[in-house]
């Protein structure tokens, strides 16, 4: 053999046995990328405070600081943000105070109405009394009913506001309560 030969011989053996021995190695694991705070906003965020480590505490450390104030002042108020109570308005009954007279009323402007016309038109003044009369108990009636109708809208609006205001007022408590928690564990709050 010749030295050329020999020579290239020799590379071409030392290219294969470094690329058997690199391929022989364990691959290297890819870096993982660092832990994530979990998606959407912390505990704390999610009802409107927002909490500022003062004392160096760490994200993890706030996290978990943050859970452990939401748990307590969801135990303490009794209400929680995330799952607040279904606010159901049944139907208003109004007040029951009998009849309210609308139909006697509209009966005597019916009847005195109906006597002026029978007189006017010639015809029997009783008996176009007794025609205003039924008349006037008919728009009476109506006028009870409306009524009703009214009453009963307004003490429904009345009612969903009046629990309206009390999930707010439960809602304030408990964030009074995290912003306590967490101030005493050296957040800023905000």
């Amino acid at each position: 053999m010749n030295s050329k030969h020999v020579s290239g011989w020799l590379v071409m053996s030392l290219l294969v046995v470094a690329a058997s021995a690199s391929a022989q190695e364990a691959p290297q694991p890819a870096p993982q990328p660092a832990a994530q705070p979990a998606a959407g906003p912390s505990p704390a965020a999610s009802v409107g405070v927002l909490a500022f480590p003062a004392k160096g505490q760490t994200a993890a450390q706030q996290a978990t600081d943050e859970s452990q104030c939401y748990d307590w002042s969801k135990t303490q108020t009794g209400y929680d943000p995330k799952n607040p109570p279904k606010v159901e308005v049944a139907a208003a009954q109004p007040a029951s105070t009998g009849p309210s007279g609308e139909r006697a009323k509209g009966a005597v402007r019916g009847a005195a109405a109906g006597a002026v016309i029978g007189e006017v038109a010639n015809n029997d003044a009783g008996e176009g009394a007794a025609t205003g009369a039924a008349v006037g108990v008919v728009a009476g009636g109506h006028r009870t009913r409306q009524a009703r109708r009214n009453e009963q809208a307004n003490a429904q609006e009345q009612a969903k506001a009046d629990a309206s205001a009390t999930q707010q007022a439960q809602a304030d408590t408990f964030k009074r309560g995290i912003t306590g928690c967490l101030e005493s564990r050296g957040y800023t709050i905000k």
